[in-house]
């Protein structure tokens, strides 16, 4: 008798029905032009998962501003017109394939290196981050400092991320998702080593994750479904975990009620290492039980073997691929035909992580 892996059963995010719980994890491609407007070649990337079977794709970190928010050269951005013109020819591709397509908001902070409208990167507190600039996105050396934000920064970060949610409804997203993980500006709030505020934004986690729940909340105003991606890792330090573990994990969880969903993310790491607290219980099982909304797992999902344990087991509602996607495109039939997965190898992001060196990798393998 032949059972259905757990991933193939059907769910639902917001009003958005899924036909299984895969969702398309968010990967910086640096695939836009220069003035972050995506291209013909990102529509083509992005409509191949939704036609492979993925019925939920989130995009990229897309800047939410001209100011101090950009990442990376050649990110896209939902900040200009121009912007919202070009993301339409995505979102009208994914969705002819019968997918649902999210945008993934984000300010990169101090963690900035590739920002050509300013040479200035603004954070919590005016503290180096750790580690140095990643050269495959063009950096090298270590962080600057960035400089400490004021209450103004701060309420024209919160009406960004707002503008940009009203951009993404007009180019034609079905939701957006807040990036307050993996070491970028929200996720600076948060983190404690980063946030030496004394003000309403410093302190106690209550405090840390205020500057998020704002977020969420003017977000939340404009009438667009809305999650909010959370870790502990970051691209810069891939050992960081909550100080109080399951005491911050409900704090910044109870904050977020407002959410349609939470994503928590791995940062590249597997989901067994960098969920697991010290008490035995999961930092996404934790999720679902403070909040009662759904939870998007990440963190080598396309193991079989390990999504059927999460979903099984309580500790997520729908698992996000990455790089495991980044090879099988198709991973959701796949699956459902127990057929082979192709594996992931680095040379694929070789010399670049664009769009075009991953499809000339696959012409070559098929070669």
């Amino acid at each position: 008798m032949n059972t259905i892996h757990p991933a193939l059963t059907p769910t639902r995010i917001g009003a958005n029905e899924l036909a299984s719980r895969y969702a398309v994890a968010p990967m910086t491609r640096v695939s836009a032009t220069p003035g972050g407007v995506p291209t013909e070649e990102m529509a083509r990337y992005y409509k191949e998962f939704a036609e492979g079977g993925f019925p939920l794709v989130i995009t990229e970190g897309t800047y939410i501003d001209t100011l101090h928010s950009q990442s990376y050269l050649n990110q896209p951005g939902l900040a200009t017109a121009e912007h919202v013109a070009g993301w339409r020819t995505v979102t009208a591709g994914v969705h002819a394939a019968g997918a649902v397509m999210v945008a993934q908001l984000m300010h990169a902070g101090a963690l900035s290196q590739g920002n050509p409208h300013t040479a200035e990167r603004i954070g919590p507190s005016a503290i180096r981050p750790r580690g140095v600039m990643m050269p495959e996105y063009h950096g090298s050396g270590p962080w600057p400092v960035p400089r400490e934000m004021t209450t103004q920064d701060i309420d024209d970060v919160v009406a960004g991320f707002a503008a940009a949610a009203r951009n993404a409804v007009a180019a034609g997203f079905d939701g957006v998702e807040i990036h307050a993980a993996n070491g970028y500006l929200l996720d600076q709030f948060i983190t404690d080593y980063t946030n030496q505020r004394t003000d309403e934004y410093g302190g106690p986690m209550a405090n840390r994750v205020r500057l998020t729940a704002r977020v969420l909340d003017a977000v939340k105003s404009t009438g667009v479904l809305v999650g909010v991606r959370l870790s502990q890792t970051k691209v810069n330090d891939f050992t960081y975990r909550w100080p109080e573990g399951e005491r911050d994990a409900e704090t910044i969880y109870a904050a977020l009620t407002a959410a349609d969903y939470l994503h928590i993310a791995s940062e590249g790491r597997n989901w067994l290492d960098t969920a697991t607290l010290a008490g035995g219980r999961t930092v996404t099982s934790i999720a679902r039980e403070v909040t009662g909304l759904p939870v998007i797992v990440n963190g080598g999902m396309h193991d079989p073997v390990l999504a059927a344990k999460v979903l099984d087991g309580g500790h997520a509602d729908v698992l996000s691929v990455a790089r495991g996607a980044l090879v099988n495109p198709d991973l959701p039939r796949r699956v459902a035909a127990n057929a082979e997965l192709e594996r992931f190898e680095h040379r694929m992001l070789d010399p670049m992580v664009t769009i075009a060196n991953v499809r000339r990798w696959k012409e070559s393998r098929q070669g």
